[in-house]
């Protein structure tokens, strides 16, 4: 067992403290006011990332990561959202984690009026506050981590969601969670090749977790995926979507860099229907 800080546990702990700060600042009850002007299309979002035939691609913005540091000194995350677009990215991913990643609220909603793609608010979600957040600021999905939760609190937060109109990438990292967000009804599921206590990268993580995927989930693999090979062995054993973001933020053409991972969807390229998710 690693000696290292449990870095999941700290980040819990303060995004449990900013929230409650957020909430003295604006109560519930003014929160859900503004979230219900809001139109979230979650249903688009799961779309999305379970076309089959193609490479589909959430592409992220942030700031700085906890393993690298700063990614990009003059972070604009509406440009960047717009160049995502450009490259064809199926949905964009948002950090909005301020004391590890620099994220804010401010970007998710910036990203929001700049694209017209599904948008997913990824961030340590662990009180229901955060849901309405979600909303209010443009988003139509959230992260939900299961290493973050207890099954009681990650089955309602999913299912408050769902009432809200977000869909839910519900992340795991090993069997054990995937079984846990099985149970919990989950219908888009995140294999997180980064260990997020220790930081640590194993892409096999994603092939360990393939077959064990229902087929009626939609699969995504996230971190630690450089390459056209990464994406198309990973496609061969039935993961649908990818989750990149330090590839392209440090990319000096991000919307080309996703046209060169992307190109592997074409007629000819070798990715074939895995066993785990269902063929449409």
């Amino acid at each position: 067992m690693s000696a290292a800080p449990d870095l999941l546990r700290t980040i819990v702990a303060a995004t449990e403290r900013t929230t409650a700060l957020r909430r003295e600042r604006e109560p519930l009850a003014v929160l859900e006011a503004r979230a219900a002007a809001a139109a979230p299309d979650g249903a688009r979002f799961e779309r999305e990332l379970g076309h089959a035939g193609r490479v589909n691609v959430i592409a992220e913005c942030k700031r700085r990561s906890p393993s690298r540091g700063v990614l990009i000194a003059s972070y604009d995350p509406a440009a960047l959202a717009r160049a995502y677009q450009r490259g064809g990215a199926a949905a964009i991913s948002v950090l909005t984690e301020p004391t590890f990643f620099d994220g804010a609220l401010d970007h998710l909603e910036a990203v929001r009026r700049a694209v017209g793609l599904p948008v997913l608010r990824k961030d340590f979600v662990v009180d229901e506050y955060q849901l309405f957040e979600a909303r209010a600021w443009g988003a139509d999905a959230v992260l939900l981590i299961v290493a973050a939760l207890e099954q009681p609190g990650m089955v309602r937060l999913q299912a408050r969601a769902r009432e809200l109109g977000l869909a839910a990438l519900v992340e795991v990292h090993d069997e054990g969670e995937l079984a846990r967000a099985i149970d919990a009804g989950a219908r888009i599921v995140g294999v997180n090749n980064r260990n997020l206590r220790t930081l640590e990268v194993d892409v096999d993580a994603s092939y360990r977790l393939a077959a064990r995927m229902p087929r009626d989930v939609v699969a995504v693999s996230e971190s630690g995926l450089q390459s056209q090979s990464d994406l198309q062995r990973l496609a061969s054993v039935g993961y649908r979507a990818f989750l990149i973001g330090e590839r392209f933020i440090t990319d000096p053409d991000p919307a080309g860099a996703i046209e060169n991972l992307i190109g592997i969807g074409e007629p000819g390229s070798g990715i074939r229907e895995g066993r785990g998710v269902r063929c449409s």
